[in-house]
């Protein structure tokens, strides 16, 4: 499947690389022009035990690229995962601008059907506000798209995260539409053989996991 993720830091760098060793399509992008370049050349910004050999390896395969070029990304995955970062505001809450330009982005661009997850740690009622920002600019488009938002918390482990990816206890998916739920599932087969659960819910109940 091909699967275009958001944010090329510790949860998207970790969720691109694990979802490529399964054989998926995963083109990674970040604004940081920097980054970008680095991991094209073999850096890896952070450091976690089996990520850099992991990413090297399917860089090499072909099945994991890097990119600044959002027009690129939201054209090339039906999934698209927005793991960008959440820092605290000056309130303490959560700092939903790049979750929020991330949608935006992708409603301004998009043609087609496409998955829109949640991977980024988020708020509840995040899934919301993400759908209702993409319908606006789909509004002023003038267009009409069809697009499903699906909430998909991380649970990894600082030193243990590829791990964890690869052979997670469960994998919380909240969203409420049959077809999400269906190529969702598709999606995290391989990483459930062994019979740890895919646990569906709403959005809400998945933000709230």
């Amino acid at each position: 499947m091909r699967v275009s993720i958001y944010g090329s830091g510790y949860v998207g760098l970790v969720t691109g690389a694990c979802l490529a060793e399964t054989g998926n399509n995963v083109l990674c992008v970040d604004v940081d022009e920097a980054k970008i370049a680095g991991l094209k050349e073999g850096r890896i910004p952070i450091y976690e035990p089996g990520l850099e050999d992991l990413i090297l390896r399917n860089v090499e395969a072909g099945r994991l690229r890097f990119t600044t070029d959002y027009d690129e990304a939201v054209k090339h995955g039906l999934f698209q995962f927005i793991a960008v970062g959440t820092p605290p505001d000056e309130d303490g809450s959560a700092d939903m601008r790049y979750v929020q330009a991330v949608a935006k982005g992708i409603a301004e661009r998009m043609d087609d059907y496409r998955i829109v997850v949640d991977k980024s740690t988020v708020p509840v009622g995040t899934a919301d506000r993400v759908r209702a920002t993409m319908n606006d600019v789909l509004k002023e488009r003038g267009v009409s798209r069809d697009f499903d938002v699906v909430s998909n918390p991380e649970f990894l482990r600082e030193g243990y995260a590829v791990d964890d990816f690869m052979k997670p206890d469960r994998v919380v998916i909240g969203c409420s539409s049959a077809r999400a739920e269906k190529l969702m599932s598709e999606l995290y087969k391989p990483f459930v053989r062994q019979g740890n659960p895919i646990l569906f819910m709403d959005e809400k109940s998945a933000e709230l996991t």
